[in-house]
């Protein structure tokens, strides 16, 4: 009963975090828009933005209505619960609505941040730091009340099992991928696109600055920092946070005995409320001096993020010693681990993103000799930045499964996924420095083409900077708790089969055999389900780039014809057709995005009724080891060629139009699909063949062709 009563913290944490977001988004509000050029630059990225989502949402809601339809005649042949359905479309439904509300959020923020931005840089860093803060709170809110209304429908007004409340919960977690998914690879394809076109033609060919209005092509630019960075990272972030919960509490099942179901329930729950409230605490110590320099713009943010960490690392003593007892403090140490390993992967990913240290100084350093070095120089240092992640998420991994198993391998599995609770606990204000990001850029955007003064745009460009570190810093933190969930769900998955074949082995045709103990790498059902899953990620890539592509191509040629056709365009004396590259982005976007996410969803059933049920568990294996490696270095690479031309265009090697600067803007063209489309959907796809597997494990186990 005390456990019950417990439970009440997080919905109170879910409304309190949801309660900020709405005090946050009203400060935001009330700050002044700037003047007339201003507003309007804002009102355009702020419609374009609500046109692609309009039409993006579309198009999703009817992939949830046939995916809502099939799981309804799953369950009717008792494949799956009557939940299932249901929880999957409620999934879908928060994960977009954390992408919107944040949406709508920054860019309330852009006009307001470059305004800001007039009297103090501080001023502007705080605007566009509580609209990201929106953003963070919104998701970790959203999440909470997702988790808050199932788990009271399940146990306390249907009053199902706490099993059956656990693996109801976790199959929601597919509506959330599969949203997050389609946010992400549309909103990266538009934004890519549009970013791509723009530098091409303007920067490259004309040699007009970034941002300049007479770019046909920078209203598209804007608002795609708005769809990608901001609603597709937030949908993305949604699901990892809420599965990693899920995959947690299900294994509870497993790892302890029931006496301490409920507590072991609890405590990625009431570590989630924690979070919620370090999280805002960390907000308030992101304060900035006056100089421009990333040095002390970066110690601002790492003093909020630090602080929730270390908030979040003393509270979680308590909670585990107050539910689990003195026994098992063991799992705090596994919370330790991954807390630690979510710091460490943002720091290793500031050090090679960051134009203050040695790896993004040296792709600089090769610009001069043009853009083949520019490329070489950023693969490379992509390609080296896995080895430390790679090793610290091996480290936390290992502290986490010896630690809190102490020999019993359930209760390691736990571990491991409570490691990834650990290391998403400080969402809220990690979010909140990477949303910051595009609102950033949206500043310096507003501040070129409402041609204020000099000293704005020096500010809004140092903001701007931060912002692209930050916003790698995000996307390394977002793939490193992408590989911790995944392996949880992965034990989930595991865990299920197990459960299922235990008591319908016969039924279903199958020789019962624990399959968490019994995959063998020289099974040939689990080695092709290797090979396939190490593919899969490429052939992702390859599908998500040749998009940007595509959708890239496009907008080039339009740019070039309105630059040949709009007599005064070049002169200032006439004004470019914005609304055509966003109507051309968002076609080439929804378009584009359907053939890699559904990619996703098809391919662990394909297998599994191919090759049976240990192929995708090998599936699941090769997904998650190449995808976690593969996206690493994207992002990494992308970060690092974009700040290698910022540094240039700081003044070093020529500055702003010399051929140091050309070249290092193709690296960075090319680095834009690796860094904000194909590697950040990455850590979305892994997650989303596990939640797929999960879902349809029973389906799988009736039809597959191999027993």
């Amino acid at each position: 009963m005390l456990l019950d009563k417990l439970f009440l913290l997080v919905p109170f944490g879910s409304l309190f975090a949801l309660f900020f977001a709405l005090y946050l988004f009203v400060t935001v509000s009330r700050q002044e828009p700037g003047n007339a050029r201003m507003q309007e630059i804002s009102a355009a990225i702020r419609v374009g933005a609500v046109a692609y989502l309009k039409r993006q949402y579309k198009g999703v809601a009817l992939f949830f209505v046939v995916m809502f339809i099939i799981l309804l005649l799953m369950a009717a042949a008792g494949n799956v619960s009557i939940y299932v359905p249901f929880a999957f479309l409620t999934g879908g439904l928060f994960s977009g609505l954390s992408g919107f509300f944040g949406m709508m959020t920054a860019t309330k923020a852009n006009a307001r941040t470059a305004n800001a931005a007039m009297k103090s840089l501080n001023a502007g860093l705080r605007v566009a730091f509580n609209s990201g803060a929106v953003m963070g709170l919104v998701v970790v809110g959203l999440g909470l009340l997702d988790l808050s209304i199932w788990f009271t429908l399940l146990r306390y007004v249907w009053h199902q099992p706490l099993d059956v409340v656990t693996s109801t919960m976790l199959n929601f977690g597919m509506g959330a991928s599969s949203m997050a998914l389609f946010a992400r690879v549309g909103g990266g394809i538009f934004t890519k696109a549009a970013d791509v076109g723009a530098d091409l033609v303007g920067k490259v060919e004309v040699g007009i600055p970034e941002d300049d209005p007479r770019n046909p092509a920078v209203i598209a630019d804007n608002v795609g920092d708005n769809v990608g960075d901001v609603a597709g990272m937030g949908a993305d972030l949604y699901e990892s946070y809420v599965g990693s919960i899920v995959a947690t509490s299900a294994l509870a099942m497993a790892a302890f005995p029931q006496r301490l179901w409920m507590a072991a329930v609890m405590v990625p729950l009431i570590m989630a409320v924690i979070g919620v409230l370090a999280s805002i605490i960390g907000t308030f110590f992101v304060r900035s001096g006056e100089k421009a320099e990333q040095k002390v713009l970066l110690a601002a943010l790492r003093r909020g993020i630090f602080s929730s960490a270390i908030l979040i690392a003393i509270f979680s003593y308590f909670v585990v010693r107050f539910t689990l007892g003195p026994a098992n403090i063991g799992v705090y140490i596994a919370v330790l681990a991954g807390l630690g390993a979510g710091v460490l992967i943002g720091l290793l990913t500031e050090y090679y993103t960051s134009s203050t240290y040695k790896p993004t100084r040296s792709v600089a350093d090769a610009a001069p000799t043009g853009p083949a070095t520019v490329i070489i120089g950023g693969l490379s240092v992509g390609m080296l930045s896995t080895f430390l992640p790679v090793v610290i998420v091996c480290v936390a991994i290992l502290v986490s499964y010896f630690a809190a198993g102490g020999g019993d391998f359930a209760r390691g599995l736990y571990g491991i996924a409570i490691a990834a609770v650990g290391m998403l606990s400080t969402l809220g204000i990690t979010l909140a420095t990477d949303a910051y990001g595009p609102v950033a850029d949206n500043a310096g955007g507003i501040a070129e083409m409402a041609e204020l003064p000099d000293h704005v745009r020096e500010r809004t460009d140092a903001l701007d900077a931060l912002g692209n570190t930050t916003a790698a810093t995000g996307k390394g933190f977002a793939i490193g708790s992408a590989a911790l969930t995944a392996l949880a769900l992965i034990a989930a998955f595991t865990e299920k089969v197990d459960g299922v074949l235990a008591k319908q082995a016969v039924e279903l045709g199958y020789n019962y055999t624990n399959l968490t103990h019994t995959l063998n790498l020289t099974d040939p059902s689990v080695l092709v389900g290797l090979l396939v899953g190490a593919m899969l990620p490429f052939l992702f890539c390859s599908m998500t780039m040749r998009a940007v592509g595509r959708a890239a191509q496009s907008i080039v040629f339009e740019v070039r014809r309105q630059f040949r056709e709009i007599v005064g365009l070049m002169e200032g004396k006439a004004k470019p057709d914005y609304a055509r590259c966003v109507d051309i982005c968002t076609r080439g976007a929804q378009k584009e995005m359907v053939l890699p996410a559904l990619s996703a969803i098809i391919a662990p059933i394909a297998v599994g009724l191919l090759a049976g049920i240990k192929a995708v568990a090998g599936l699941l294996g090769g997904a998650t080891a190449s995808g976690f490696v593969l996206a690493v270095m994207m992002a990494n690479a992308g970060g690092s060629w974009d700040n290698a031309k910022k540094y240039i265009e700081e003044g070093n090697y020529g500055g702003k139009g010399s051929d140091a600067h050309k070249a290092a803007v193709v690296g960075d063209t090319v680095g834009d699909p690796f860094k904000d489309t194909s590697g950040p959907s990455l850590n979305i796809l892994i997650k989303l063949t596990s939640m797929v597997s999960v879902v349809f494990a029973v389906f799988i186990l009736k039809n597959a062709l191999i027993k």
